[in-house]
């Protein structure tokens, strides 16, 4: 199995104190045949120079490696030119401030290989804070430090809950449960086919979320129920970042509406026609409501209205505008 080449993609941005342990994790895999390609968009801090001191290890260590600097272009224009330079079979796109468990790679290479049929690979995710100490969820999702008094042990686990289904179930990854709200953990891995002709675009500027309901429209996810990856949580956080993340998502959304207006339905799931169809649930702030795909703006104002009235969701949801 170590055969198969990984190209392991790390798009890099003012993380000089993390870029070296995030680094560190990829040279530490079990799985042995892997290239590793970063670009440093731009970072206003010693990041580059950090990765820069690693040259000489990653030689050592992986089949290929590649690492440029660039002036600041953008999360999108960066994972367009990373995963142009990729040769292997599989990608597995990190963070520069997260890391991977040791057999992360090995364990969903591993999947992937024996199910064709799956486009994508993921575990679950372990909390660390901005110190690399390993925390928890309270009920109010704050970051607390005694797993005795946690709610959610996991990201995993928080993603679960608010979802309402178990990612064990067949339902994971579904491109209807997902046109919803992306819930994919980090730490994923993707077979490379499954990435043919997707290109990220700044009118969908949620990346990992226009990259999920891509793969699929033509591909089955899989969860591992194991941690595989520490997703690091920084305590500078603040509403106005989740605020912007919204904003995102209705972007992201909204450009997927349109790419759905003239699919080729030849290649796709048959739940993609249905959703293009029929119009699906959808969460907006934590509101479900059902709508038409082609009647987004009609939607908008109904959305203003339940707003004003505090309509009752059972009502919205016997409607298909």
């Amino acid at each position: 199995m170590d055969n198969k080449l990984v190209s392991v993609i790390i798009p890099a941005y003012n993380h000089e104190k993390y870029i070296q342990q995030t680094i560190k994790s990829i040279i530490n895999q079990s799985y042995k045949t892997i290239e590793l390609i970063i670009i440093d968009d731009g970072s206003k801090d010693s990041t580059f120079e950090k990765i820069k001191a690693m040259e000489a290890e990653c030689k050592n260590r992986f089949t290929r490696f590649e690492y440029t600097a660039q002036k600041n272009m953008g999360t999108c224009i960066t994972l367009n030119r990373l995963l142009s330079k990729c040769n292997g079979e599989y990608i597995y796109l990190i963070a520069s401030d997260d890391i991977a468990k040791p057999n992360a790679i090995e364990k969903e290479v591993c999947f992937l290989e024996k199910n064709p049929e799956y486009g994508l690979c993921v575990g679950d995710n372990e909390l660390i804070d901005s110190e690399g100490e390993i925390c928890f969820f309270d009920k109010n999702n704050n970051l607390i430090y005694k797993s005795n008094k946690n709610t959610y042990n996991t990201f995993g686990a928080l993603l679960q809950k608010r979802n309402k289904f178990k990612f064990t179930d067949s339902k994971f990854g579904t491109y209807k449960s997902l046109y919803g709200g992306n819930y994919i953990p980090n730490g994923y891995i993707i077979r490379k086919e499954a990435l043919n002709g997707i290109v990220f675009k700044k009118e969908a500027p949620l990346e990992d979320y226009y990259l999920m309901l891509q793969i699929s429209k033509k591909y089955k996810m899989k969860y591992l129920d194991e941690i595989l990856f520490s997703y690091r949580q920084h305590s500078n956080n603040t509403v106005s970042n989740h605020q912007k993340m919204i904003q995102m998502e209705k972007k992201t959304i909204e450009y997927e509406s349109t790419i759905l207006e003239n699919i080729d339905e030849e290649n796709v799931f048959d739940e993609v026609k249905e959703v293009k169809k029929n119009g699906v649930l959808y969460k907006s702030q934590g509101i479900p409501f059902i709508f038409e795909i082609k009647s987004y703006l009609k939607f908008t104002k109904k959305l203003k209205v339940i707003k004003l009235f505090n309509i009752k969701i059972s009502e919205i949801e016997k409607e298909r505008f």
